[in-house]
């Protein structure tokens, strides 16, 4: 993915959290993004993982296995930067949160009423949003809200209404797409582009079971699911 990112010479890689979590490589995730991101948000995933605000109790079985054993595997150097992040940041117009504007840290936007309030509750015209991981294109205007899942290919033409947009998952998109997801965002054209990118599941499946992490984490990447 960071490849392709590469191949469009953008300005700058936000990340909107949960750098680690459920992948086997926690430690490795999170040095590659300290060092390429300009914003890094923190997800529930990784305030888990720092024993910071979220409890085990708040995840479900697989999620809190996961969260337990990457709270005790992630190095002193990524402790610090997980640490370091919060879960909402506001840059160049646009509003980012991991998950919503009226909970940064666990609301899904899945729903009309969610995303409404999330415009009731910001004022840039772009408000980016995680956690769910299904990418998403959600439009008001004209006092109408209109859009929903974006697969590949959708275009966004932001010169319109004010945007809500999810990216969808790197490691874990839930929209029936396994492939690593990710958003071209160029604010001065005024256009959002939605990626996929092919990688390596049956590898990352089987670091997942090598360390004994719940095998449905494993399972579900090749479905996207």
């Amino acid at each position: 993915m960071l490849e392709a990112i590469e191949r469009e010479n953008v300005d700058a890689i936000w990340c909107l959290g949960d750098i680690v979590g459920y992948g086997p490589q926690p430690n490795a995730c999170a040095a590659t993004i300290s060092g390429r991101a300009a914003i890094c948000l923190a997800g529930n995933h990784d305030l888990l993982a720092i024993g910071s605000v979220v409890l085990v109790g708040d995840f479900n079985p697989d999620a809190a296995a996961a969260g337990t054993w990457t709270a005790r595997v992630i190095d002193g150097g990524t402790r610090e930067f997980l640490s370091a992040l919060a879960p909402e940041e506001h840059a160049d117009g646009v509003d980012l949160y991991h998950a919503s504007p009226r909970d940064p840290v666990w609301e899904y936007v899945l729903s009309e009423e969610a995303a409404e309030a999330a415009f009731g509750l910001t004022a840039a015209p772009v408000v980016l949003v995680g956690h769910s991981h299904v990418p998403l294109a959600i439009v008001s205007e004209d006092g109408g809200i209109a859009g929903g899942h974006a697969p590949e290919g959708t275009e966004a033409t932001l010169d319109h209404g004010r945007w809500l947009l999810n990216p969808g998952s790197v490691g874990q998109p839930r929209d029936g797409d396994p492939r690593a997801a990710w958003l071209l965002l160029d604010l001065d054209r005024g256009r959002a582009e939605f990626r996929r990118v092919l990688y390596e599941i049956a590898a990352t499946q089987e670091e997942i079971r090598a360390e004994g992490l719940p095998a449905s984490l494993a399972d579900r990447l090749a479905l996207g699911l």
